[in-house]
This record gives structure tokens, C-alpha cells and sequence, in this order.
């Protein structure tokens, strides 16, 4: 027995997009903010980007935060959070779309010098154009 293909798009069924927004433009918009080279040098084979709240509190510093906290440096910071990400990819023994990882780093507060352990997420999906790619939130981020 056969059963006729059902064509239907799905405009057709949901009805045309109100609107979107594209991985793009929300890097563009400083929304995420994009692993750049780093993201290879690791080991990702996949665009990696991170949420803003992620990149204000893991990976941006200055010389003004070395002088009152500890030395540390912005390219080191990223690295640690998109390193400590391929690690727990490469560790896993879970087959899912997100998953739970922990960086140490020193709180911008303006005052902490030791690094404190904070909890990640990272997600892999399709990006604009149906390619993987990775994205790196807060926890109770989407």
C-alpha cells in the first residue's frame, strides 16, 4: 500500500515569517559575540560564539582590572572558557545538543584576585544557514 506525499511547505501550514533574527545579526548587534581564530586553535571545527553575558563575565578585562585585581589578559580569558568547552565536549559520554561545563576565573568586580568556578552551557545547532555551529551561554540563558 501506498500513501500519498504530503507537500505541504511550511508556510503553508504556519503561514508567512512576522520576523527574524539571524545568528549574524546578532553577532553584528553585539548580542553574541564570536570565538573568532581562537575558536581553530583549540580544536572547533564549527563557528563558536558567545552570549554577552558570557563574554562580560568570563572573558572581559583590562589593563585597569590588571592593576586592581589580578594580571590577567582578555585573550587569555577567552581561551580559557573556549578550551574548557572543547574539553567537556571531548569528555562527555552524553549525545545531546547542550551541555553543562565549569572555567575558573577571576570575577570582574574590581576587587577579587583568585578565580572562582563558574558554570557554562554550551549549545550546537544550525546556524543561518543550516551549518553546526556552537554557542556558549550562562545557564539559564536560551
Amino acid at each position: 500500500m501506498s500513501y500519498p506525499l504530503n507537500e505541504q511547505s511550511t508556510e503553508s501550514v504556519f503561514g508567512k515569517v512576522i520576523s527574524s533574527y539571524t545568528r549574524a545579526q546578532a553577532i553584528e548587534d553585539g548580542v553574541l559575540i564570536d570565538a573568532g581564530p581562537m575558536a581553530s586553535e583549540v580544536g572547533f571545527n564549527w563557528p563558536v560564539a558567545l552570549t554577552s553575558a558570557v563574554w562580560a563575565d568570563c572573558v572581559a578585562w583590562t589593563d585597569g582590572d590588571s592593576q586592581k585585581q589580578a594580571h590577567q589578559d582578555q585573550s587569555g580569558r577567552l581561551w580559557d572558557v573556549v578550551y574548557m568547552a572543547s574539553q567537556a565536549i571531548r569528555t562527555s559520554k552524553d549525545s545531546s545538543d547542550r551541555l553543562l561545563f565549569q572555567v575558573y576565573r577571576v570575577p570582574c568586580d574590581g576587587h577579587s584576585t583568585k578565580a572562582e568556578c563558574t558554570a557554562l552551557k554550551l549549545i550546537i545547532g544550525p546556524g543561518d544557514t543550516g551549518k553546526p555551529v556552537i554557542t556558549i551561554l550562562l545557564p539559564n540563558e536560551d
